[in-house]
């Protein structure tokens, strides 16, 4: 017969478990990313704050009640681009509502992190913003306003 606590170590009264989970040994190492305690991987919240104050926050409402009209980029004459968004273009949209168009969705963000191969901060979901990131690559046009 098997111990439970050795078939299911993330449960309570398990053994070593996994990081950030009942029973789970946080100065373990290893788990999972994203997770509280976890390895390294894609964040599941935000960088502390750094740069301008309050980074780390979402934005202080909802975005704007429309959707705006999709400008063509330069170069995309009705195809996929093979260029990726400019991180100089788009640094001037940092904390402000920008409405994001990808090859198949759109959707209003609220950029806080602009790289030179991707961007971070907060994205609208309908009801609530959560953090989200992207490369600057899968995007073909942005506004913001």
């Amino acid at each position: 017969m098997y111990d439970h606590r050795q078939l299911f170590p993330g449960f309570p009264g398990g053994g070593s478990g996994f990081p950030g989970f009942p029973g789970g040994g946080q100065g373990s190492g290893g788990g999972f990313p994203g997770f509280p305690g976890g390895g390294q991987g894609a964040p599941s919240s935000p960088p502390p704050t750094g740069g301008q104050g309050g980074q780390n926050q979402p934005p202080p409402g909802p975005p704007p009640n429309f959707q705006p009209q999709k400008t063509m980029m330069q170069g995309t004459q009705g195809g996929p681009s093979v260029f990726a968004v400019d991180p100089g273009a788009i640094r001037r949209c940092l904390f402000r509502y920008t409405y994001i168009w990808l090859r198949r969705d759109a959707f209003w963000f609220y950029p806080v992190f602009v790289g030179r191969r991707s961007i971070a901060g907060w994205r609208w979901i309908g009801f609530t913003w959560v953090y989200f990131g992207i490369d600057l690559d899968k995007i073909e046009s942005f506004t913001c306003v």
